[in-house]
């Protein structure tokens, strides 16, 4: 897949509104946005990311990022198990001594 360029991306929104039979005035009704903001990002404006977005969501559509490589490697989800016995978890007299206050009677 190549990379779009903002020019692209503009004739990209443009021509999915006019598949939709929107004028651009009728954006504002959609998303809250004036017909000459939208006009700006038809002709190709630098816009923000959130700007981008909620102008896709106005015309049905949605934003997909892929990484460049073919084939990257998931990183792995799965839980570290831990090496320790159950033993090890039992409770330590002496750590029970501290906390029940039996030091307290030496």
């Amino acid at each position: 897949m190549d990379v779009m360029t903002l020019d692209q991306i503009s004739k990209l929104l443009t021509s999915r509104r006019k598949q939709l039979q929107m004028e651009q005035k009728d954006m504002y009704m959609r998303i809250g946005m004036k017909q000459q903001q939208y006009q700006r990002i038809e002709a190709g404006s630098d816009i923000k990311l959130s700007t981008l977005l909620r102008v896709l969501d106005g015309l049905n559509m949605e934003l997909t990022i892929t990484p460049k490589e073919g084939n990257i490697e998931q990183p792995n989800l799965e839980v570290a198990s831990s090496d320790k016995s159950i033993e090890s978890l039992e409770d330590d007299s002496d750590d029970l001594g501290y906390w029940f206050g039996s030091e307290d009677q030496k």
